[in-house]
């Protein structure tokens, strides 16, 4: 190759008259082309490389403004509780549950179970009965002092016996067996409850005209004793 402007000394010899003072230009070789589309083949793919930047950080863009386009109720289901003072949580813990699935209102309305309905609390054999009953009572939040009340242990024939203050009523509960069809563990207020013997309990399940004719046997009895008595 040869620059343009490069002076090309000719030999006086060899020039002749009609033919130009410069030699022609050759065309360029086929691997002229090769270099000359290099650089154009070079430059595609950074501008495919832009191309991709740019998508990448308009999508990067858009990331926020996804997210600033949740509605306000699950920003309001995210939102955390405030916090209280511990006085104040166990306050609204003893003025606000439910007991049996019935709302209790500390201020108005004083619950009272149905009678045999059931509940469950966790003892070991350590725990006397007052301490028993300080649990229940606490459980269904009865305000009045475990002095009150007391614990029966009722039997299916009717006998009903009281558990003392010293006792362990679940030592109790495991002498008499598992099942509560024969025995169950009642709370029951200290004033209206009553023990009922065996003898009396044995007689609770007849039907009262065969207890009214009990009544009139041992009349019969009674009075047969008094005259034998009377003649001596």
């Amino acid at each position: 190759m040869q620059d343009d402007r490069e002076r090309v000394h000719l030999p006086s010899a060899s020039w002749t008259p009609g033919q130009p003072s410069c030699p022609l230009k050759e065309p360029p070789p086929q691997d002229s082309k090769v270099t000359t589309e290099e650089p154009s083949t070079q430059t595609v793919p950074k501008a495919e490389s832009s191309r991709d930047g740019s998508g990448s950080l308009e999508e990067e863009e858009e990331v926020p403004q996804l997210m600033r386009t949740k509605s306000d109720a699950s920003c309001m289901i995210q939102r955390r509780p405030k916090c209280r003072a511990p006085g104040e949580a166990q306050r609204i813990r003893r003025h606000r549950f439910s007991i049996n699935g019935h709302f209790y209102n500390h201020k108005t309305s004083v619950f009272t179970p149905a009678y045999g309905s059931m509940t469950n609390v966790r003892v070991n054999s350590t725990m006397t009965t007052l301490q028993v009953l300080t649990l229940l009572l606490n459980k269904f939040r009865v305000e009045d002092g475990p002095g009150e009340f007391a614990l029966y242990i009722v039997h299916e024939s009717g006998e009903r016996t009281k558990l003392k203050d010293s006792e362990y009523p679940l030592i109790s509960r495991i002498l008499h067996g598992p099942c509560e069809k024969i025995v169950k563990i009642f709370l029951m207020e200290a004033d209206l409850g009553e023990e009922v013997p065996h003898d009396v309990a044995q007689y609770i399940k007849f039907e009262m005209p065969v207890l009214d004719s009990f009544v009139e046997k041992l009349k019969e009895e009674e009075e047969r004793e008094i005259i034998k008595l009377t003649t001596k």
